[in-house]
């Protein structure tokens, strides 16, 4: 069964690496659009190119935001569960409030897609990115309350070869078997023929159920890098074991590329394993920068989003952000030529979201799921 220490002091790291995840997706990336588009800058122009997603194939940098954030739920895991068992917790209690939070999250996934309003059920989504998280993450850490370390592993490595064999050799009707195509591949197949409601692309969901099965193995690298921080191992050692892993998993990632193209919209083995290596080398950067190094007087401004990123995910869709940046910063940004006033409201934007995010900070106001 998994070995745990004594419970360990929150790492600020976590917490600022997930605020540095979620900024790109409350409105760090625009900002760069929005500068690329008014000042022709190549290294803007190049920013703004990483923050949009493939068509299919390959990796841009912002398919790394969703990955990361379900890598370093898997992180806390150890932290969280692990030392509530050590405390004596019967792991069937653990496992009522794992299921919870899977299904309150599927549910705050499809209310996140459709809002509160009744809609034939054609009509709704129910694929999210909290339904992932939600579902992925609960198989995981079912994993990691009734098996081992060594049998953990031996989960990884089943998942990723077994999506591998089921996307190459199921066959999919009128296509044929081991094609890759968004019209043609047994993932979307499966998912268009069992998922009711629509799908996200119509004949495709980027969330949808069956690729969720691979993103197990994502959350399942997370707690084994929150092992490793719980670990006896001096901070050094976990830092360099990390690095090693991290740099190995991108080669195998670049190889599994060759047969199994690296790809979010099914969450190929092959980006699990890319979006891992890269997960890795930045928690262990973030981690001798602030845990270790103590450099961390910058870590709050990062920590106040990571702490409660659930939230500002959900407010985006259900609070006028715009609508008070304008208020509070137009007039100010009226002094300045059009191509500052058109960055400088994308800034607005973030600032503001991220006062209401250091107001709850202050008041020890989180979302907890």
């Amino acid at each position: 069964m998994p070995q745990n220490s004594t419970k360990s002091p929150r790492l600020l790291s976590l917490d600022a690496l997930r605020g540095f995840d979620m900024f790109w997706i409350s409105g760090g990336e625009e900002i760069f659009h929005v500068l690329a588009e008014v000042s022709g800058w190549t290294l803007a122009a190049g920013i703004a190119h990483q923050l949009v997603h493939p068509e299919w194939n390959g990796f841009r940098a912002y398919d790394l935001i969703f990955p990361l954030f379900l890598f370093l739920a898997g992180v806390s895991t150890p932290f969280s569960l692990g030392s509530r068992l050590s405390k004596g917790d019967s792991r069937a209690a653990l496992l009522r409030k794992v299921l919870t939070r899977g299904f309150v999250l599927v549910l705050l996934g499809v209310i996140y897609n459709n809002g509160l309003q009744l809609k034939p059920l054609a009509e709704i989504r129910f694929p999210s990115v909290l339904g992932r998280i939600g579902l992925a993450g609960m198989l995981a850490q079912i994993i990691y309350l009734y098996t081992n370390t060594r049998t953990q592993y031996f989960w990884f490595i089943g998942i990723l070869l077994g999506y591998w064999a089921f996307v190459m050799l199921v066959p999919v009707a009128d296509c044929g078997a081991g094609l890759m195509t968004m019209e043609c591949n047994p993932v979307s197949y499966l998912d268009k023929t069992i998922l009711p409601g629509r799908l996200h692309k119509i004949i495709h969901d980027p969330e949808g159920l069956i690729s969720t099965i691979p993103a197990v193995a994502t959350a399942l690298l997370g707690i084994f890098a929150g092992n490793l921080l719980q670990s006896a191992d001096t901070p050094a050692q976990k830092v360099q074991k990390m690095l090693v892993a991290g740099v190995i998993l991108l080669a195998l990632g670049w190889l599994f590329d060759f047969v199994f193209p690296i790809n979010k919209n099914l969450w190929a083995s092959s980006f699990v394993l890319w979006v891992g290596g890269w997960s890795l080398l930045l928690l262990a950067v973030f981690y001798w920068v602030i845990d270790v190094q103590g450099w961390n007087r910058w870590a709050w401004v990062l920590a106040v989003i990571g702490t409660n990123s659930i939230l500002i995910y959900m407010a985006q869709n259900f609070i006028d952000f715009n609508f008070t940046a304008h208020a509070l910063f137009g007039g100010f940004l009226q002094l300045f030529p059009e191509s500052i006033q058109k960055v400088g409201h994308e800034i607005a934007y973030v600032v503001v979201e991220w006062l209401m995010l250091w107001f709850l900070y202050q008041k020890k106001v989180f979302l907890k799921v």
